[in-house]
């Protein structure tokens, strides 16, 4: 295991369902105040963890950059405006994006909206 404070540990079970896993009121992300969003951290394996994002509408994060991993993001239900190192996107079901290390990024929910993250390697960017 990593000495890194954020590192998350690999889930014991190979198999999560996912009505087990609990659902995190997110404060802050990166350090930084945020609005209404929750988390379920699904599965964690050796190099990624697999995030469910549930964000009501009107929620934003704040513009942050990760500069100790990167994020493939799928937005399953919902819309959501994107900023990815200055260009904006708006985001609708079954889109994907991603963030790489060291790019700032924020996004808005333009509805109520489920976005899936998986994050390399798995990082705890919350609060």
């Amino acid at each position: 295991m990593s000495a890194d404070p954020r590192a998350l540990p690999p889930s014991p079970e190979p198999f999560v369902r996912g009505s087990a896993v609990r659902e995190i009121p997110i404060t802050a992300i990166e350090g930084r105040p945020l609005g209404n969003m929750a988390l379920k951290p699904m599965i964690v394996g050796d190099d990624m963890v697999c995030l469910e994002i549930n964000l009501k509408k009107g929620t934003a994060s704040p513009e942050h950059i990760h500069h100790d991993h990167e994020s493939i993001c799928y937005l399953a239900r919902g819309k959501l405006r994107c900023v990815i190192g200055g260009r904006e996107y708006i985001a609708q079901a079954g889109d994907v994006w991603v963030h790489r290390a060291g790019v700032p990024h924020y996004h808005e929910a333009l509805e109520d909206s489920l976005q899936i993250e998986i994050k390399s390697p798995p990082r705890k960017t919350w609060g």
